[in-house]
């Protein structure tokens, strides 16, 4: 049974070097937008992390996938989070009992469907599309999530020369 990639011994301090630069990133664009309390961000953050440090080549982690899947999830998490408040449609049986469920779920389909027209796949994005339906989207929220991703896509630009895939 392999428990460590085969990768991992030729390239240890790579590894150890681009998690820990991943790790001081997230912890410096938190520490600025003092983000902690919007859980969704951070989790969207962390996940978008991983993509742009431990695949650093991939095309999910270019800015356009980064930011835009992130002004996607955004566009669709806003307005199913408006949907979901509104008492005419949250007054119907079915959908008062699952007015998170039905608008999260329908969140990330639209979601996921507009990334894939629009060239724009980031799968952290999908997961920001629900947190902020089923959570709650403010201002504040959008614009930490917006600023966040865009210092993350920044970070990784400077320090794309000593990046490497992991995977």
């Amino acid at each position: 049974m392999k428990v460590f990639d085969e990768k991992f011994r030729n390239n240890k301090i790579r590894y150890v070097l681009q998690c820990l630069l991943a790790a001081v990133s997230v912890f410096i664009i938190l520490l600025f937008l003092n983000a902690i309390s919007d859980a969704v961000i951070v989790a969207a953050l962390g996940a978008s992390a991983f993509i742009a440090f431990a695949m650093p080549e991939a095309q999910v982690s270019r800015p356009r996938f980064l930011i835009g899947g992130y002004l996607v999830g955004i566009a669709v998490g806003w307005p199913c989070y408006r949907l979901s408040l509104i008492s005419t449609l949250t007054s119907l049986p079915v959908v008062n009992e699952c007015s998170d469920v039905i608008f999260g779920a329908l969140a990330v389909g639209l979601s996921i469907f507009i990334m894939v027209v629009t060239d724009t796949e980031h799968p952290p994005a999908a997961g920001l599309a629900l947190g902020l339906t089923v959570g709650e989207c403010t201002h504040r929220t959008i614009l930490v999530a917006l600023i966040g991703i865009v210092s993350l896509s920044i970070v990784k630009r400077v320090l794309r020369p000593v990046l490497r895939n992991l995977l």
